[in-house]
């Protein structure tokens, strides 16, 4: 009686803190999972990150203890608590992939799939060091893209700054003085004293359109939800889609390459290799034809009737088939259309900024031939 009287109550359950996740993670709230902006980790930062954890686990340090090392080592503090919560995840049970896919707003798809796949392998060094040298490859590529569309497009925002302050200051004050001469002016020059009022006198009507299309393309492209209609497209731009194009291509037979290497069973390469061209539309295509690849359709036939493939990778793919060489034929293919995106790269360069100085120059020679064939009609009509 006594000792029931006295027994003492279980203390009670701790309430969890409020967005928190079981795991002990934070809960972002919807738009931050919904919406990313900018990059919280740069490229170059994970292609060290890779490039150092693969060394270490080459010489056999236990990945706890590389982890360690690599996050004293990196001077990016941002890094450093990715690498923090990797490690305690991993100390909790979760696996390699685990850990770096709870951190899909550092690394990119691609590199996910990859590690994924190299931890079912064994081969989990390798495959860091294959992603470090990709990685590698395509930060001189952005590097060489930016330093020569550096200078057009700066030149193209001055030119549209210029513009924005003749219209708001200059060439009112030429129209106050044509319309005192009672002048009648050539359609140039009437265009151009029309864009003047519109902009002078309408510029809160533009600014809420633009905002109202802002908003719509975001609710429309942004986020998970939209990245489908937005992967379309971007395949469907000029000029811009073929590259989108030929990198996802290029991504899916390298990373396909390396997974049927290493001995991964064939279907599952092929979802892994999907899934790290980050291309919607290529993830529902490549799923369809891995359905029929399932179905014992072989892997050629699927690839060929998904209409994502240009004949040469097609090719290449039912060669690699037929002679069991699927894993050289797929990594030629790779490097066959690296060098094709870099050729395309580089040629869309060499034209971006010719074809950005024709349109400031454009812009400039209407302003001049409005302006010079005013004075020259007012001139005519004025000694008349």
């Amino acid at each position: 009686m006594s000792s029931t009287l006295f027994q003492q109550k279980p203390p009670p359950e701790p309430t969890p803190a409020p967005n928190v996740a079981p795991d002990g993670s934070t809960v972002k709230p919807w738009y931050r999972r919904e919406f990313y902006v900018g990059r919280a980790v740069k490229a170059e930062e994970v292609m060290n990150f890779s490039r150092q954890l693969s060394s270490f686990l080459r010489a056999g340090v236990p990945i706890l203890d590389s982890l360690g090392v690599v996050a004293e080592e990196n001077a990016s503090k941002k890094m450093q608590e990715v690498v923090s919560d990797m490690q305690r995840r991993l100390r909790a049970g979760s696996s390699f992939g685990d850990a770096i896919s709870a951190q899909h707003k550092v690394f990119p798809g691609y590199y996910i799939a990859v590690v994924r796949a190299a931890e079912l392998t064994g081969r989990l060094d390798d495959a860091l060091e294959e992603l470090s040298s990709y990685m590698e490859r395509e930060v001189a590529a952005r590097r060489e893209l930016k330093s020569a569309l550096t200078y057009p497009v700066i030149v193209f925002f001055l030119a549209i700054a210029a513009v924005i302050v003749m219209a708001a200051y200059v060439l009112p004050k030429f129209e106050s003085f044509y319309t005192d001469l009672d002048a009648k002016l050539p359609l140039p020059t009437r265009m151009l004293l029309g864009f003047t009022n519109i902009t002078q006198h309408w510029w809160p009507v533009f600014l809420i359109v633009t905002a109202v299309l802002v908003l719509i393309g975001v609710a429309t492209l942004g986020g998970d939800q939209g990245k489908t209609r937005r992967d379309t497209v971007l395949l469907r731009l000029p000029a811009i889609g073929g590259l989108v194009h030929l990198a996802a291509i290029e991504r899916f037979c390298r990373v396909l390459a390396a997974l049927v290497h290493t001995g991964v069973p064939l279907p599952d390469a092929v979802q892994v290799a999907a899934d790290s061209t980050n291309n919607r539309v290529f993830q529902t295509k490549l799923a369809t034809a891995r359905e029929a690849m399932m179905r014992g359709e072989g892997l050629a036939r699927p690839i060929a009737a998904s209409g994502i493939f240009p004949p040469a990778a097609r090719q290449m793919i039912r060669v690699g088939e037929s002679t069991g060489s699927l894993d050289t034929q797929l990594h030629n293919a790779s490097l066959f259309y690296e060098r094709e995106l870099s050729f395309r790269l580089k040629r869309f360069t060499d034209m971006f900024e010719p074809a950005i100085i024709l349109v400031v120059g454009g812009m400039v020679a209407f302003v001049a031939i409005a302006q010079i064939s005013a004075m020259y009609s007012v001139y005519s009509q004025v000694n008349v």
